[in-house]
């Protein structure tokens, strides 16, 4: 009988094996989190980042500083661990001023053991926040990075400026994965904007499909609008359900995540999911790299635990007070095969 187990033993592990073997026999996660103001303490110049210097109205000194960092690193060695020991191989990062910022960052202890780098480039956004890409360079390679500006086409818009679409080439899993970081305009302007926004991200896309058709594109950002707007389900295309999905089109998860009552911010009482990783027909079928599942990263410490806000994410500051939490949003993950 112990004989028998032990055979039966070695011929599970050697199927294991083979189909290991075959496969790859590796997930990997990519991620997205909204930072919610990383701004270090120096003025930025022509920026309006005022309100966080030491004599700002949020009193924004080096402990604050220190502390905010601490805490964003926390989140971000910890993201994706619950599935994988190593966490997500690249997560885009919104609300970040510069590259000092994303520096300290990567210096955290729980960031640098990792390895952790970072890819920025300095944006026009008229309060200094930008978008990052942090990344483990031993599961993910990168290639070629390029920052595409949102392009504002009315008359009266001619003097804005706002985040571009930060588009960061590499390889993951040995294979062509891009992966464009977005933040679009705030819901304090017109949908057209964000509208606007979805269908630049789209031209986009398809300039990089155009390149090369088999690419494995994730877009991802803070789109400040949920799944089922225009400027994601119409003019990004990003569709609900996979068998909607044509080559032309995108999947995005997070419509049916928001159904179902969960979400990544919230607001009078309502959740929203603005921070959303869309997924390109290439990662759905076909060999290698392929979507498995997602998930709303929400440990305990991420969401208020009493008072008026129970239940809220734990955000930097609330009703004019330093609360020394993390942030507005909750990330998010998308958990690839191959």
């Amino acid at each position: 009988m112990k004989k028998r187990l032990v055979i039966t033993c070695f011929l599970f592990l050697s199927v294991l094996s083979s189909v290991m073997a075959g496969n790859g026999g590796r997930d990997y996660a990519i991620g997205f989190y909204n930072l919610e103001n990383l701004f270090d303490t120096c003025h930025d110049a022509r920026k309006n980042d005022y309100e966080f210097l030491p004599e700002g109205t949020n009193h924004w000194t080096s402990e604050r500083y220190v502390s905010k960092l601490h805490n964003m690193a926390r989140v971000l060695s910890e993201m994706g661990t619950t599935v994988l020991p190593e966490g997500c191989a690249a997560i885009g990062v919104a609300e970040v001023e510069n590259a000092h910022c994303l520096d300290d960052l990567c210096q955290e202890p729980v960031l640098r053991e990792r390895g952790f780098r970072y890819v920025h480039v300095e944006g026009p956004d008229q309060r200094g926040i930008d978008c990052a890409l942090l990344y483990q360079p031993q599961l993910f390679q990168v290639r070629n990075v390029s920052l595409v500006p949102y392009l504002y086409r009315l008359p009266e818009d001619s003097l804005r400026a706002s985040r571009g679409f930060l588009v960061v080439s590499g390889t993951l899993a040995d294979e062509h994965v891009t992966i464009i970081v977005n933040h679009l305009p705030s819901r304090g302007a017109p949908a057209y904007y964000r509208e606007e926004g979805g269908r630049q991200i789209r031209v986009v896309k398809d300039s990089l499909q155009r390149d090369d058709p088999s690419v494995k594109i994730l877009v991802m950002g803070d789109m400040n609008d949920d799944p089922q707007n225009r400027s994601m389900a119409h003019y990004l295309r990003a569709k609900r359900h996979r068998e909607e999905v044509g080559l032309a089109d995108m999947y995005n998860p997070w419509w049916e995540t928001l159904s179902s009552g969960t979400g990544t911010l919230a607001y009078r009482g309502e959740w929203n999911l603005f921070d959303q990783i869309i997924l390109s027909p290439t990662l759905l079928s076909g060999k290698g790299l392929r979507y498995r599942h997602h998930q709303v990263f929400r440990p305990d410490y991420l969401i208020v635990q009493e008072g008026k806000f129970k239940g809220y994410p734990y955000r930097t500051f609330g009703s004019g007070q330093w609360l020394n939490g993390y942030s507005d949003h909750l990330p998010t993950i998308v958990y690839l095969t191959k």
